[in-house]
């Protein structure tokens, strides 16, 4: 009852101000006063003041899920299968902020297709989620099974060399990346993206060599 109180207050303090604020005659106050009983309507039908408060802990640690990077997977992917949807699941569980059970999902999604590369790489990606940007043993596995069952695949060899890259192993990334762009069409995008890429990558050793021979630690 004391949070119907309060509505009604602050209702007639808001008429108040928008009278005074606006200079709305007397005689026109008829649509604003339908306005705010239709407010307070609505609350007393399904306002709940007498529940308790929840507390909300800002700065957590959940991850954003990386819409750019599920977009690029579905781009340079090996196209569509039954296995999608399980990367679809687990894509939805992601953005929830649940990385654990994104890349559970995808396990489950290998027991039916095992042999499935784009799996693995979304399971690559989800350890990598769930670990905040660690290439774990467990997604540096997905990721070279991955290759292994599509030598020649594009998105597997892409989101290697991009989690080796992120994990500071920029000699492997650059690598991976020498052999997936040699064999792309020289107009394709992705190949121009992986020569800056790769030319990124060689600066960065350039400069973590030049800090060691100086005798200063790589930042």
């Amino acid at each position: 009852m004391t949070g119907l109180v309060i509505a009604l207050a602050l209702a007639l303090v808001t008429g108040v101000g928008i009278l005074l604020g606006a200079r709305v005659p007397v005689r026109r106050i008829a649509p604003v006063a339908t306005a705010l009983l239709l407010g307070l309507a609505g609350y007393a039908w399904q306002g709940r003041p007498a529940l308790a408060g929840k507390p909300v802990t800002a700065g957590t640690n959940q991850v954003r899920f990386d819409e750019a990077l599920a977009k690029k997977r579905q781009e340079i992917g090996e196209g569509i299968s039954g296995a999608t949807r399980w990367l679809v699941i687990s894509d939805g569980l992601a953005r929830a902020g649940d990385t654990e059970k994104a890349a559970n999902v995808l396990l489950s999604g290998l027991r039916e297709f095992p042999d499935d590369a784009n799996l693995w790489v979304g399971l690559g990606n989800a350890l990598l989620a769930h670990g905040n940007g660690t290439l774990s043993p467990s997604a540096d596995y997905a990721y070279r099974k991955a290759m292994a069952l599509q030598p020649t695949g594009v998105s597997p060899a892409y989101f290697y060399g991009l989690a080796l890259a992120e994990s500071g192993e920029f000699e492997r990334s650059r690598d991976i990346w020498l052999r997936l762009a040699a064999r792309l069409p020289e107009d394709m995008e992705l190949r121009e993206e992986l020569i800056r890429n790769i030319a990124l990558l060689q600066e960065l050793m350039r400069r973590r060599e030049a800090m060691s021979q100086s005798g200063n630690p790589a930042q």
